[in-house]
């Protein structure tokens, strides 16, 4: 589940034209989280904190971030 909710936020993210560095700030957090959560080498992920913030910052509801059905 954490990789499609990457995902998600990723193609949200560019969708919206914002960089990493722009997530990270609005997010409060570093840019090199925003990279390893986006980076499949790591083991870096968010949490529904990081969500709830997300999705105001993307400007679209929690669950457009979620799956639909259960993986």
């Amino acid at each position: 589940m954490d990789k499609y909710v990457i995902k998600k936020v990723k193609e949200r993210r560019q969708e919206l034209g914002l960089s990493q560095a722009d997530l990270s700030y609005e997010l409060n957090v570093s840019i090199g989280f925003i990279g390893q959560v986006e980076s499949p080498n790591y083991p870096a992920h968010y949490n529904l904190r990081h969500l709830n913030e997300i999705a105001k910052i993307l400007k679209c509801s929690l669950y457009d971030l979620l799956p639909k059905n259960p993986l």
